[in-house]
This record gives C-alpha cells, sequence and structure tokens, in this order.
C-alpha cells in the first residue's frame, strides 16, 4: 500500500485514540516547529491573535466562512485540533454553546483557554417581541475587544515567554488602533440625521449603538435562527415611514430578503453592515482584518444615518 495511506490511518487512529481518550497529548509530537498553536472559534478572535502572535503563532479558525457559531457541529479533527492546541479562545456558553462538553472532555492538561465572555462587560438586551438575553456580540465594544486582546497577550506571554516583548509590543499598536477606531465612531456618529438604524437581521450590534448613543431595530432576535413575524416587519415599516428614513441595513452571509422587502415597501435603500463574526473564504484568504470590517461599517452607519462629517 503507498505511504500516504498507512500516514492518513496513523493520524486518523491518534485523532480517535484522543477523541475517546485512550491517548496522552504529551506522546504528541510538536507539528508546529515551536511556534504557539492556537484555535480561535469567530474571526475576531483569529484576527487579533494573528496580530499580537505575529509569525511567533500557528492561528487557526475553527468554524468554517458562513458557519453560525451557535449550531455549529464540531467533527472529530476539530476537537483533535483543539486537544492538539496551545490556546483556545472562545465567547462563552451564550456563543458557542458545544465548546463546554469539549474542554470538559479532552486530556490536554496544557491548553491555555481564553475565554472571552469572562473579561469583558456583556450586554443584556430585551426587545419588544424578540425575546432577552445576553448579547453574545461583545466585540463590537471596542473596549470589550481591547480587554479580549489582553487575554489573548496573556495567554502568549505565559505559553512563550522569552517572546513576551514581541507580542506586547503588537498588542500595544492594536489596542492603539482599536482606540483610534472607537475615537473615529465617536466623531463620526454624533452628528446625524438620525439616530436610529434599521436592520434587516438579527440583533447583534446592541454593543456599538448603546455606546454610541443610537437606537436599533432589528427585524430578528438575538440568536441567528429566530425568525421574524409579520407583525415584526409592519414595526420597523412604520418606524422607516414615521421617521423618514431612507436606507436599511442587511447582515454579512445571510440572504438579504428580509432588507429588501421593507426596502419594496418603502423606497429605502440597502446598505450593507458587518458583524464580523463571520467572513467569506476569500476575505480570510485575502486577510482582511477587523479594523477593516470596522471602517467599512462606519462608512455605511455615517451614510444610512445621514451623518455631518
Amino acid at each position: 500500500m503507498p505511504k500516504s495511506f498507512f500516514t492518513v490511518l496513523i493520524l486518523a487512529v491518534i485523532a480517535l485514540a484522543i477523541f475517546f481518550g485512550l491517548l496522552n497529548y504529551e506522546s504528541i509530537p510538536n507539528k508546529n516547529d515551536g511556534k504557539v498553536s492556537v484555535v480561535t472559534t469567530l474571526f475576531p478572535y483569529y484576527d487579533f491573535a494573528r496580530i499580537v502572535g505575529g509569525d511567533k503563532t500557528d492561528v487557526s479558525l475553527l468554524l468554517p466562512p458562513g458557519v453560525e457559531a451557535h449550531s455549529f457541529d464540531p467533527k472529530p479533527s476539530d476537537i483533535f485540533k483543539i486537544n492538539s492546541a496551545d490556546i483556545f479562545v472562545y465567547t462563552g456558553d451564550f456563543m458557542e454553546p458545544w465548546a463546554k462538553d469539549i474542554l470538559t472532555g479532552i486530556n490536554n492538561k496544557k491548553l491555555s483557554v481564553v475565554k472571552a465572555g469572562d473579561i469583558v462587560n456583556l450586554l443584556e438586551r430585551s426587545e419588544e417581541g424578540l425575546g432577552s438575553g445576553i448579547d453574545p456580540h461583545i466585540w463590537l465594544d471596542f473596549s470589550n475587544s481591547e480587554n479580549i486582546v489582553d487575554g489573548i497577550l496573556s495567554a502568549f506571554v505565559r505559553k512563550d515567554p522569552k517572546n513576551s516583548d514581541f507580542y506586547i509590543e503588537n498588542a500595544h499598536e492594536l489596542k492603539n488602533e482599536l482606540k483610534d477606531l472607537d475615537n473615529s465612531f465617536k466623531i463620526g456618529l454624533s452628528n446625524c440625521q438620525t439616530k436610529t438604524l434599521i436592520y434587516g437581521g438579527h440583533s447583534a450590534f446592541g454593543y456599538l449603538f448603546k455606546k454610541y448613543g443610537l437606537n436599533y431595530l432589528a427585524a430578528q432576535g438575538i440568536a441567528p435562527d429566530s425568525e421574524p413575524t409579520a407583525r415584526d416587519l409592519a414595526r420597523l415599516i412604520n418606524e422607516l415611514k414615521k421617521d423618514n428614513i431612507r436606507y436599511v441595513f442587511y447582515e454579512e452571509l445571510s440572504s438579504p430578503k428580509i432588507a429588501e422587502t421593507i426596502s419594496g415597501e418603502t423606497g429605502a435603500k440597502l446598505l450593507f453592515l458587518n458583524t464580523a463574526e463571520k467572513i467569506t473564504k476569500e476575505d480570510l484568504n485575502n486577510k482582511v482584518s477587523f479594523i477593516d470590517i470596522m471602517k467599512n461599517n462606519s462608512v455605511n452607519l455615517k451614510t444610512g444615518l445621514e451623518c455631518q462629517y
């Protein structure tokens, strides 16, 4: 049989052994050439870790582009990847409910876990007809993003203290960019014709809009699988007409059908607004950054809210 077949077979046996707890992690050879290996669930964490870690780390994004974190169904290979990593970064049970069982079951005692939801200020939202709960899109408050960068930095320094100065400098530069981004949003959204945004997607921008004193009406609840009712759509359409709002926003990697329906009833123009929770494979390959995405959001928000800047 070809050598490649045996290689695949051995790797499969190792993965299954780890999955069932039969093989100790320490017996697995290091395949990262001394680099700190990091597994992240969502794009913002991936991007922050990639920037802070630079060429001294190997950072991977666990969820494929377009897959929702809430409903993600990890395969044995995903569990193997987490078990083999040095650092795992995720939000918490309210965003990745499947992660708790994985972390309980793996046998990598050296795995450092960054639970971002534990190091930020959480926002609980309650909206008429849309339910209530913790808003998991924590990175859309840029102060939260700075805290997440600090959490990732601490994990890098613990794992690789000899390169701590390198990580600290990268984190410092990234946090300065996030501060500049925050200031840009504050200035850009301070003088707008309307303070209300109509969003034809799930309720994901609570952090951002609370921070900058804006009103936010979404067609769906916080959970991405929530479905709007005819009453929900009528409420948004009435709001658009009442306040003479000229734009309606739609979300990334989802059908803009809801926004198009609202647009068709009101004549409002469509604009794109990206949570950065998930990005396209093309953007991932092109190394589009969280900062890039938020700058594009800023442009569209200032257009949609008719801001003077």
